[in-house]
């Protein structure tokens, strides 16, 4: 090959997807799969990553003997846990050269094309991350419910904690408290059951309805998603005070709580330039740029 290609990778706990550029950033492949993150475990996080690269460069024209000139980014959800980087580092590889970074990164990459900046994900959880002169930083985003505060898993929490008070007479009911109630039958006993083996994501899914309520005015909704817009106020001038020039709002809740930030935080956002996988394909030009051929391992 006379051309260098470059694949960039998010791997994310809902799905990975891989895309294959050339030099001029003329898209060449693309593939996806299932997730892809170390809490599933190196072995499947990596089967995916790989399934996803291969249907990439299966699109591209690829063989198996090309990968020697081709430089690969990736992005792995979990890669923060305890002895994550360092055991996907001791993979053997056949590309010219692999670099790992969270996947938060990547997207922050993507988001302001390499250059500083920072983001806020407002997902199922949330957090804060911002690059600045070549160094990550990194806010919130340790795990629900003892951090990710103003996600969609803490809009579910906050919404079910003020339903049960309202079923006790603690304070008075309103539609969203009521449409929360019955989800469980309307019987308490239902609501402890289900937290028993409640994950995050299943506490996102009363986002939507607390979400919808607040905008149509109840009173509940309003007071939670206000507090949740709090926080993620919180998370964006913290950002800009540790040096962040632009910051960009993600996440499948983004565009629902943005109208509810405060006035200072809305001026200083701003759209993102591109996606997640842009940002890995610019980690894998850097890579590429500056000689390495073992950044990383896969």
């Amino acid at each position: 090959m006379t051309t260098p290609l470059f694949i960039g990778v998010d791997g994310g706990g809902t799905g990975c997807r891989a895309r294959v550029e050339d030099a001029e950033g003329n898209v060449r492949g693309a593939g996806i799969s299932g997730p892809a993150t170390t809490r599933l475990g190196f072995d499947q996080a990596m089967e995916s990553i790989e399934t996803a690269m291969q249907g990439a460069l299966e699109e591209a024209g690829q063989k198996p003997e090309d990968r020697a000139s081709i430089h690969v980014g990736i992005g792995l959800a979990g890669l923060g846990r305890k002895g994550a980087r360092e055991a996907l580092e001791a993979r053997p590889h056949a590309f010219a050269s692999v670099s790992f970074a969270t996947d938060g990164l990547i997207a922050c990459l993507g988001a302001h094309s390499g250059q500083d900046g920072g983001i806020v994900i407002v997902g199922t959880g949330s957090f804060g991350l911002a690059r600045v002169a070549g160094q990550e930083i990194r806010l919130g985003g340790y795990g629900f419910p003892i951090s990710d505060e103003g996600s969609g898993a803490d809009l579910g929490l906050q919404s079910i904690r003020l339903a049960l008070r309202a079923y006790d007479g603690r304070l008075d009911s309103t539609p969203l408290l009521a449409d929360v109630l019955a989800r469980f039958g309307g019987d308490p006993a239902e609501a402890v059951a289900w937290m028993d083996k409640a994950s995050a994501t299943e506490y996102a899914t009363f986002a939507p309805l607390v979400m919808r309520h607040a905008d149509n005015g109840d009173p509940a909704g309003r007071r939670i998603v206000q507090g949740a817009a709090e926080q993620i106020d919180g998370l964006v001038r913290a950002l800009v005070e540790r040096g962040a020039p632009r910051i960009a709002l993600i996440g499948g809740l983004s565009s629902a709580i943005e109208p509810w930030l405060a006035p200072d935080v809305r001026r200083k956002l701003k759209p993102v330039d591109s996606d997640a996988v842009s940002g890995a394909i610019l980690m894998a030009r850097e890579a590429a740029g500056s000689g390495a051929s073992e950044a990383s391992a896969i």
